[in-house]
């Protein structure tokens, strides 16, 4: 960690302010976060060979625990220490999110090692409604809270500000003195605002601008909406100085109009309900860097062959510290496109950018499949559209949602059509579907602008969050 937040850091032992001393569960978060602060300067050869051998380590474990993997494994002809090269991992097939489903208790880890517990469970239901259970062990929920740490680090938060989160599953509006444990337990925090992500938008920016944060926690869609609404009304967030986005893909036109408008900066972090949080932009480039002490990935084309630099395919991940899930080669769903070294010199492995799911591939019907333009900043030239969704049902069909300012004319309507057409070069049929206040979000309050919901496209969507 730096100097700065380091200094800030208070003990738990009674009497001694200065310097702090920490004991239990605390010290091993701030000794472990420590280590990740020197590890991430590694050179990348380094960091992928004490990958491969951590895996072995779980893949030893869980080929005698799990029945599901032991299974796995002999599938594929092999052993635990046969996946201590990245040609030897490949040999062992992906694992989709459907097969953790539905394998049951077979997959977790019957137990597991000393000093690796206890064991809690994580459910995620991803943007599908499935849900996925995960055991996590208290070393795997360690490695979460230290990354976490990073977090705030390399977005260089004001932990003693003001802060709102906007998240799902929430009653009611909620106000705290603090951020909550681990991180109110070692440093002074400021008061912590979260908003349940179904609120109206109108509201959503009232309260906010009511308790004026320092920071603001939500996903890119909400963000989008918050934004226009601001902007439309000429409202301000005065102590605005940090946007942390997450759960979703955040994509550059999302990006930039926020920036331009409230004039901070937007720091973005990728994780999942699965894994907790997988990469992290990089405080210097804007590019993404894989918690690599934790989670080792792969990127892969359709044919499972690694991209190199510039492509992008699916993301493909496994958990180096869960000994109760085995989480190996685990596909995500996610899309991404694989970055090359970064200039800020740490090692870590780069992503260019997290472009979304495989739902969001848009698929015509002569099978080709490709991520669509859907030139929506030319909508509102057109058509008083003030929010918008394109779902394909049909493979010769795109439905439009719109939320609109006022009844579109039948030629509104015609302009929309055709601009569409020629942003995914097709001519599909279009259809429009209206919604009086916003379109319906899916589970966990997420939002995708595309929406393929063809078959064969529901399999293993993990998601940014």
């Amino acid at each position: 960690m730096t100097e700065s937040l380091l200094s800030g850091i208070r003990g738990n032992i009674a009497g001694m302010a200065w310097p702090a001393l920490l004991t239990g569960p605390l010290a091993s978060l701030v000794a472990l976060a420590g280590e990740l602060e020197e590890s991430q300067w590694l050179p990348p050869a380094e960091i992928e060979h004490r990958q491969y051998h951590q895996l072995m380590a779980v893949a030893a474990h869980a080929a005698a625990e799990s029945p599901h993997f032991a299974r796995r494994m002999a599938a594929a002809g092999l052993v635990p220490a046969g996946l201590g090269s990245p040609e030897g991992l490949r040999r062992l097939p992906v694992l989709k999110r459907r097969e953790v489903q539905q394998s049951g208790a077979a997959f977790y880890c019957r137990s597991i090692p000393e000093g690796h517990g206890p064991i809690k469970e994580t459910r995620t239901s991803g943007s599908t409604g499935e849900p996925v259970v995960i055991r996590r062990s208290a070393v795997s929920q360690l490695f979460w809270r230290a990354i976490s740490l990073r977090f705030h680090v390399w977005s260089n938060r004001n932990l003693a500000g003001r802060c709102t989160s906007i998240r799902a599953n929430l009653p009611q509006v909620l106000v705290q003195s603090d951020w909550g444990p681990p991180i109110s337990r070692l440093f002074e925090t400021g008061p912590l605002q979260s908003i349940p992500s179904n609120t109206d938008i109108p509201e959503q920016a009232r309260i906010i601008r009511a308790f004026d944060p320092d920071s603001l926690v939500i996903m890119p869609t909400n963000l989008e909406a918050l934004r226009r609404h601001c902007q439309r009304n000429s409202l301000a967030i005065p102590g605005l100085r940090l946007i942390l986005t997450m759960s979703e893909s955040l994509t550059p036109r999302i990006r930039a109009a926020a920036e331009s408008y409230f004039q901070v900066r937007v720091f973005d972090c990728y994780s999942s309900g699965e894994l907790g949080i997988a990469a992290l932009e990089c405080p210097q480039s804007g590019l993404y860097h894989l918690m690599a002490e934790t989670i080792l990935m792969e990127v892969l084309d359709e044919e499972g062959n690694p991209c190199r630099p510039g492509e992008t395919g699916r993301l493909v991940l496994t958990d180096l510290s869960n000994f109760a899930s085995p989480l190996i080669r685990y596909d995500t769903g996610d899309y991404a496109e694989l970055g090359d070294t970064c200039a800020c010199g740490r090692g870590l492995p780069v992503l260019s950018r997290i472009r979304g799911r495989v739902r969001n591939l848009l698929r015509r019907p002569d099978g080709q499949r490709y991520w669509p333009r859907l030139e929506v900043d030319f909508y509102r030239e057109l058509a008083p559209v003030i929010e918008h969704q394109i779902v394909q049902r049909e493979a010769d069909l795109l439905e439009m949602r719109l939320v609109v300012e006022r009844p579109l004319t039948e030629k509104q309507e015609a302009d929309l059509a055709d601009l569409l057409r020629h942003a995914v070069s097709y001519p599909f049929r279009i259809a429009f579907t209206y919604y009086e206040k916003e379109i319906p979000r899916g589970p966990g309050g997420k939002f995708e602008e595309f929406l393929c919901l063809l078959p064969d496209d529901a399999g293993g969507e993990a998601g940014k969050g």
